[in-house]
């Protein structure tokens, strides 16, 4: 009997603890489970008004030979393949998933916000479109994570690779109704962008603290439906397609993994996906 209650307190103990949040950081080690050298993972958040790469995180990247992030920002194809697939499937417009007095809404504030006409982008997928307004959420000269990444790996003669490709990235939002994704713009129009300045400022504030699992929260909470309600396109299914990825590259390689912060929290985040498969993810604090 007391073999029995130990072996359920044990089972509810291992439960508990894989239950639990995750620690505050943006750096992770990976190793174990065969790994010669460790690997980094790294969460990044895709538009910040500075960027301070400090000691742990400078160290991780000398001591990795590697970049991958989730696309390869340093394909010299990457613009001509991204256009290919900014386009609604089905001859699908913006204009047709409007009423007449929505149209004009949408157009005027596209004329404000980004200087380009509804007629301009009519056949993008909407949420391509709400991209656009990035740099007037943040108010402040938009930086990019990847980006720096990718300069310090040429500055190392690194090569620089992609978990997914574009065209996988963008056909997340074909996943996505368009009419939701619509909604969404149509809302962003109406309140000019009031509600998405303050997300998204909510957003940095917990990324400055390094809270990932906070992130993760403020996703799922959001009254922004693209966010809240289709979390297993955005991240979860991406996630458990770049499991295998990473496993292989970490075996040949000390890599160094940059995605955003989002990816990494969570029962399917990255993190907890790559501990079920018996490697050691620790936060370097």
């Amino acid at each position: 009997m007391v073999r029995i209650i130990f072996a359920i307190a044990t089972i509810l103990f291992g439960f508990v603890v894989n239950a639990q949040d995750l620690e505050k950081s943006l750096l992770w080690k990976i190793s174990g489970n065969g790994l010669e050298k460790p690997s980094y993972l790294f969460g990044t958040m895709h538009a910040v008004c500075e960027i301070n790469f400090d000691d742990n995180l400078k160290k991780a990247l000398d001591e990795t030979s590697q970049l991958y992030l989730e696309i390869d920002m340093d394909d010299p194809t990457l613009q001509t393949s991204m256009m290919k697939d900014m386009m609604m499937k089905d001859g699908v417009t913006l204009s047709s998933l409007m009423t007449e007095e929505e149209v004009k809404l949408v157009d005027d504030f596209l004329k404000a916000n980004v200087n380009v006409s509804i007629k301009m982008v009519d056949k993008f997928k909407p949420f391509m479109i709400s991209s656009m307004f990035i740099p007037k959420l943040l108010e402040c000269p938009m930086q990019s994570i990847e980006m720096e990444l990718v300069k310090n790996s040429k500055e190392q003669n690194e090569e620089v690779y992609g978990l997914e490709e574009i065209s996988d990235q963008l056909a997340v939002f074909d996943k996505i109704p368009y009419k939701t994704q619509v909604e969404e713009l149509i809302k962003t129009a109406k309140d000019n962008m009031v509600e998405g300045k303050a997300e998204f400022k909510k957003l940095m504030a917990i990324y400055d603290d390094q809270n990932i699992e906070g992130m993760l929260d403020v996703m799922k909470e959001s009254d922004n439906k693209i966010s809240s309600d289709f979390s297993d396109v955005l991240l979860n299914d991406r996630n458990a397609n770049w499991i295998p990825i990473i496993e292989r590259v970490s075996k040949e390689q000390p890599t160094f993994y940059g995605v955003g912060a989002g990816h990494l929290a969570g029962e399917k985040g990255v993190i907890k996906l790559l501990r079920k498969k018996g490697y050691t993810v620790e936060a370097v604090k």
